[in-house]
């Protein structure tokens, strides 16, 4: 299904407010959504809301046989889904151009990076290395996909905990969470996404541009960034030409957001940990009791409740009530009966009879004949009465 385009109407308006320095929400031009951050029951689950902005990431990992270029390097692999839960735009079981330019740009800023040690998932060289799989699966698209991607992947592998193994000769033994406690990945720095979206020719730059927002731009510039200032990778799409100034500018901008982000990702962190060290209700469990699942998504109503049964009891009083009388059916004969004023029932009776009207000089025991036609037997009812009529 493709989604439905914007109207002039809708464009000039965005764009207008664009030129006015105003956005849809009510953000400055430099202002982030709403960042949270949500740890799952088991390790290396993590979901982030960005806005309405939903993402989620789960990180695995099994034993495999390393490449042959790299044999004391463990593998690491992402994958990046767009369902039509998040969108009706996206298509199951489609590449569409998103989804891969997406991937890319996961892959370009954890991988290519360097942010993890791949050396320490080595466990035997040249025969068993364990491989991290991230996948992200986006629940709602409602803009800026790819900081929403990688701050949910960054926040589930620094969650994450593999299981601790040993060796001994040419065994290999992986221990349990029961058996042994499972060790965390050895990350370096954390590098965070910051989009930056142009419009009208590179005039104007808005940071975490929203779904209607991305519609309307002409350009797209992603920085990859750590907190140390260290630019991982940058991607500009959308074929604008950008000044050094507007580059230099961003990744000014870019700095003092990724600053913000990943102590945000620490304080979530270090509040998982704390809850699961002193035994308590976390991740989807500490949700239940409260009924966030469910109550949280609600929007209040701004409807005055305190009086509303006087208010009722108010409105039935005014009203009028009918004088109107509905006249009772009056029963004519057994199965019929007379409904409304005036009106004779006519069931049962013939089309000739039906004109013809009722008179009380109608004896019983006339006779009835009942025929349809000149050519037809002639059927005589009440023929005892007939008989004593003749001889009379």
């Amino acid at each position: 299904m493709r989604d439905t385009p914007l109207s002039n109407c809708e464009r000039l308006f965005l764009l207008k407010a664009i030129e006015e320095k105003k956005r849809l929400d009510g953000r400055q031009t430099y202002d982030y959504r709403n960042i949270k951050i949500t740890f799952g029951t088991d390790y290396g689950c993590c979901i982030v809301e960005l806005g309405k902005t939903r993402v989620l990431c789960q990180v695995s990992c099994e034993l495999v046989p390393p490449k042959d270029s790299r044999p004391t390097e463990g593998i690491m692999f992402f994958n990046l889904e767009l369902s039509p839960m998040a969108s009706p735009a996206f298509e199951p079981n489609r590449q569409s151009e998103l989804l891969v330019l997406l991937n890319r740009q996961l892959e370009r800023c954890l991988r290519n990076s360097k942010c993890i040690d791949t050396e320490s998932l080595c466990v035997v060289s040249g025969e068993k290395v364990w491989q991290i799989r991230v996948d992200v699966h986006v629940l709602n698209h409602d803009g800026n996909l790819m900081d929403a991607a990688s701050i949910a992947a960054i926040s589930a592998l620094s969650h994450f905990r593999r299981p601790d193994v040993a060796i001994q000769g040419q065994d290999v033994t992986v221990f349990s969470p029961e058996e042994r406690d499972p060790i965390p990945l050895s990350i370096y720095h954390m590098p965070i996404c910051v989009s930056f979206a142009f419009f009208l020719q590179g005039s104007y730059l808005l940071v975490d541009p929203c779904e209607r927002e991305e519609r309307v731009k002409d350009g797209l510039l992603v920085i990859a960034m750590n907190k140390h200032q260290e630019i991982c990778s940058i991607q500009s799409s959308g074929g604008i030409m950008l000044l050094k100034d507007q580059v230099l500018r961003c990744s000014k901008i870019a700095s003092v957001k990724v600053s913000e982000i990943s102590e945000l990702i620490n304080k979530a962190l270090e509040n998982d940990r704390k809850i699961r060290k002193e035994g308590g209700k976390f991740g989807f469990a500490e949700s239940m009791p409260k009924e966030r699942i469910t109550t949280l998504k609600r929007d209040k109503a701004p409807v005055e409740m305190t009086d509303v049964e006087e208010t009722a009891n108010d409105i039935v009083n005014r009203t009028e009530t009918t004088t109107e009388v509905v006249p009772s059916p009056v029963l004519v004969a057994t199965g019929t009966a007379q409904v409304g004023e005036g009106i004779v029932n006519s069931w049962g009776l013939d089309e000739d009879e039906e004109d013809e009207p009722l008179t009380e000089d109608r004896k019983t025991d006339e006779v009835m004949i009942i025929s349809d036609s000149e050519e037809e037997e002639v059927v005589i009812l009440n023929e005892e009465a007939q008989k004593s009529k003749k001889k009379k």
